[in-house]
Formats: C-alpha cells, structure tokens, sequence
C-alpha cells in the first residue's frame, strides 16, 4: 500500500504521525465524555477508583471537565503536529514554496477551462505564460514545418520532428525553477559542432532517441519541466511548408519563405496528405476555448489549419473559437495586412468561417518604438472594425500591449480577456 511509504525509516515525519493519531484518540475520548458515553464514563470511572483507591459515584461535572481538557489537549497535539509535518513538506519538498498555497492554486487551476491553443513561435508561447495563470487544462497544438537553425539541423541529422516551438511552449508552460527553464533555453555558442543548437533542443531529440517515438519524448520531457497542461506536435508526420508568390514564384521551406521583396498569394503542405494525431482530435473535441494566434500567420497559424482533419474537428467541437490579431504585421509575410485581412487569408485557406470571435488591440504605442519597428518594416495591425463585421464575427477590443521595448501582447491581459468572453 502507498500510504505504508509514509512509514520508511528517515523520512522523519512518523512522530508527527503517531502525535495526530494520539491527539485524535483524545479528541473521540472527550467528545464521548460530553455525549455521555457509557462505556467511556465507566472506564473513567474504573481509572479514578484505582487511582485514588475510592469507590462510590464521580461528581456529575467530572466528565465534562476531563472531556474539555482531552479536547483541548488533542486539538494543541493536532495543530502541533499537522504545522509541523507541513514545515517538513515545504523545507524538503517545494524548498521555499508555500505547500498550501501551491496544493490549492493547484487544485483551482485544475477546474478551470479546457483551453486548446494552436500557433507556433514566440506568439503562441507568449498566449501560454498568461493562460497557465488561470487554467491547468491547457493543450498547445505547435506547428512542425520548422526547417531553420538549430531545429532544422536536428530535423535533418536525426530525421524527427523540429523540436524548437515545442521547447519554448514547454519552457512557457513550466512550473519549475527558472534555472530548469534557463537549461532548457541555453544555446551554444562557441564554435563546434552543438554552435547554435539550445539544450532543450538537443534533450527532445535525445529523448525522441531513446522512446522511439516523438510524441512520447513531448511527453517525458514536459514531466522534467513539470508544465501545466500539455504540449502536442499537430502531427507526428514529416512536412514542409510551401509558398506561391503573386508573381507566380515558389519556395519550400518554412524559414526560407518570407521575402520583403515579395508578396505571398498562397502556401501548402508537402505533403498534403498528412493529419493530426488522435490526441490533437480528442483534445479539439474536449475543448471550452480554441485559440488561433497570435503568431506568424503563413508560417504557423495557417499551415497547423492546413493539416487534414484539423478544421474538420474545429468546427465539431461545442468550444468557442477565438482569433488572436498579431499587433504588429510582419515584414516579408503580411506587410499592410489589417485584423480583416489576417482573418479573411485564413478562410481563404481553410474554407471555412471557423471563429466565433476576434480579439484585437486597441492600445497606443509609445512613438520612439514605433519608429524602431517601422524601420525594420513593421507595423501596427490596424482594426478596420466595418470590414470585420461583414464577415459576422464577435469583435473583441481591449488594450492588451505589455510595457517594455518590445511590441507584444501582454500574457496576463490577453489571457484574463480569453476566460471572460
């Protein structure tokens, strides 16, 4: 039996076991003394005669008083010990963590909302830091047509899936110490072989390795992390990501396709035929929120849209389906595009008005980080609210930039307005 574990030797917390249990003996003695308990009053009785060598009938407030003695006495034994055995659990188990506070926000979390949220790079990752604070059911569905940098080499050495995104939605749900995140971000830099590949990267694909079986090593690795919620490639199949330009050109390879000198008309999956997994379908089915965006919206939101029985699936589920606008546009990919346009390239891609809302950005940005972003060809997603409303979708505004140097969503602001719609 599990409980019998509590008893090894050395854990060092059997005295404050054998207290509690002495403390509720003498908690049920004296509750019995006030009921009038026969068989208690007797043994009281039978105590008091052979200590004091007397016989006769005890004074009437006898019991009461020894009965409010035991249970003032059992309940100073189970607060003792109980403060004690929880002192244990924080010192040795959660270090410098509050177990209470932790074992209930715990416990909250997980009664909060099913939230499925699809996407891929630093957007979807910046949605998860903020929806963890309000719900533990969250499912990540990350994009895998990944073929750039450290992600793209491993794709090719070790012929798995691109680890990259998932790491980072890992990292971005994670409830452990920043020094586990900061491993699993930690990217080499001196010249050599691992030049440019992070840890984290390099520890799926050795996990990947070692369980035969990509998912899976998702899976083990989330269990270091200790993440909220789980992260799910959109499919366990190998696929790149194609582009048609509007002057007729193409281009294979996800990192390869944005081009500021060209605008893009369309992409495709190579192959096409590839399909969610059966955990994408379930989690889709199960779900109260599905999230689209924020993200790169050729290269992450669309081509996740793309993989066969994914909108199918969308559009069975009873969850509200909700559209995140970037607040920014992305040069080489949606130079110009406004909250419409973002929406409408995903109907035109998917065939099919799949939200039931769209949540956009109504704040102001500073003017000196304005100009920084417009000089690298960036701009702010303008909302263009009456075209909007001819594709009969819930608008949802708020002010939802985050301070700092960077243009970006704010993860607490965003997520608050998700849970309340």
């Amino acid at each position: 039996m599990k409980f019998l574990k509590w008893l090894y030797p050395g854990l060092g917390i059997k005295r404050w076991f054998i207290i509690a249990i002495v403390g509720l003996i003498l908690l049920s003695t004296g509750i019995a003394l006030l009921l009038h308990v026969n068989i208690v009053n007797y043994t009281i009785k039978m105590i008091y005669e052979a200590v004091y060598n007397v016989s006769g009938t005890l004074p009437y407030y006898t019991n009461i008083l020894v009965g409010v003695l035991l249970i003032i006495i059992s309940i100073g034994m189970l607060v003792y010990a109980g403060n004690r055995f929880v002192n244990k659990l924080n010192r040795e188990v959660y270090k410098d963590g509050d177990f209470v506070n932790i074992l209930y926000k715990k416990n909250q979390l997980q009664k909060g909302p099913k939230v499925v949220a699809i996407g891929g790079g630093t957007g979807l990752a910046n949605l998860l830091r903020g929806l963890k604070e309000f719900t533990g059911n969250i499912t990540a569905v990350v994009t895998v047509a990944d073929n750039g940098g450290s992600s793209g080499k491993l794709r090719e050495e070790l012929d798995i899936l691109p680890p990259g995104d998932i790491r980072n939605c890992l990292v971005a749900l994670a409830d452990q110490e920043p020094l586990m995140e900061d491993l699993f971000q930690y990217r080499f830099h001196k010249e050599g072989d691992l030049k440019g590949h992070s840890f984290g990267n390099l520890f799926i694909a050795a996990m990947s390795e070692v369980l035969g079986d990509f998912e899976e090593a998702v899976e083990e690795s989330s269990k270091v992390l200790a993440i909220r919620g789980r992260v799910l490639p959109s499919t366990n199949e190998n696929v790149n990501l194609g582009a048609v330009y509007e002057d007729g050109s193409e281009k294979i390879g996800e990192s390869e396709i944005p081009d500021e000198k060209r605008i893009i008309n369309d992409v495709y999956l190579d192959p096409s035929s590839v399909s969610i997994t059966e955990n994408v379908k379930n989690a889709l089915l199960e779900a109260d929120y599905i999230l689209v965006g924020p993200g790169s919206l050729y290269t992450s939101l669309i081509p996740n849209l793309m993989i066969n029985g994914m909108v199918e699936n969308i559009k069975r589920s009873e969850a509200q389906k909700v559209f995140i606008t970037n607040v920014m546009t992305q040069p080489g990919e949606t130079t110009g595009y406004t909250a419409y346009d973002h929406l409408k390239a995903v109907y035109d891609h998917t065939g099919s008005q799949i939200f039931d809302h769209i949540i956009v950005n109504k704040n102001g940005n500073k003017k000196e980080l304005l100009d920084k972003y417009a000089e690298q060809g960036a701009y702010p997603v303008e909302d263009d609210i009456e075209k909007l409303n001819e594709l009969n979708i819930n608008i949802v505004e708020g002010k939802l930039i985050q301070s700092g140097d960077y243009i970006r969503h704010d993860p607490h602001k965003l997520a608050e307005m998700i849970v309340e719609l």
